[in-house]
Order: structure tokens, then C-alpha cells, then sequence
């Protein structure tokens, strides 16, 4: 797993690829705490290149939106691919998660 790190207009753009695993949600788990830790209640996670997650990346993505919604804040995804966005439908997450097709739309709709 590949995990890229740019601001744009102030949010934080958290782009990964590869499998988010047991073996590989730590270091997920470790960038988004480090955000949060940094007061950065809203976050843009863009899963393009991911094709495939586990139950334990779930649980790591579910922590970091408990974490920032009672500072007002989101965890924004975007750009899932059909497998991952097929398990977040399986799971129910996608009424848990704002799902936006690109990186703009979701900066878009934290600036409204």
C-alpha cells in the first residue's frame, strides 16, 4: 500500500493505492490519527488506487470518522473503485460515509 499525503485549500487530500489489509491499514491508521491530531476535522480519503480492503480498513476508516465528527468534521471518500465500493454497500458504510466521485466534488461540498 502506497499512501500520498497534499493540502488543497487548506484539507488535507489522503490518496491510496494498493490493498488496505491487516498488514497495511497500520500505516492508514497512523496518517489519519496524525491529521487528526493536527485539529484537521475534515479529510478528503481518495481510494482510486485501491483494489481491495479488509474488514480491519474498515474499522480504520470508521475510527477516523468517530473521531472527527464531534469536532464537525468528515471523512470524505472518493474515486472507489467497483470492488471496494461494492464492500462498502455490503457493510452498510455507504450511509456512514459521504461518497463523492472525484477529489473537487468533495472539496466543493466542505466548503458549502
Amino acid at each position: 500500500m502506497e499512501i500520498n499525503q497534499t493540502v488543497i485549500n487548506n484539507i488535507p487530500v489522503v490518496a491510496v493505492s494498493g490493498r488496505i489489509d491487516a498488514t497495511t491499514s497500520r500505516d492508514l491508521e497512523t496518517a489519519l490519527n496524525d491529521l487528526i491530531d493536527q485539529n484537521r476535522a475534515d479529510i478528503v480519503l481518495d481510494l482510486g488506487g485501491v483494489e481491495y480492503i479488509s474488514s480491519v480498513g474498515l474499522r480504520v476508516m470508521l475510527a477516523a470518522l468517530k473521531k472527527v465528527r464531534p469536532k464537525k468534521g468528515d471523512v470524505k471518500l472518493v474515486s472507489l473503485q467497483p470492488f471496494v465500493k461494492e464492500v462498502f454497500e455490503i457493510t452498510g458504510f455507504t450511509k456512514l460515509f459521504s461518497i463523492y466521485p472525484t477529489q473537487g466534488e468533495a472539496l466543493i461540498c466542505i466548503k458549502s
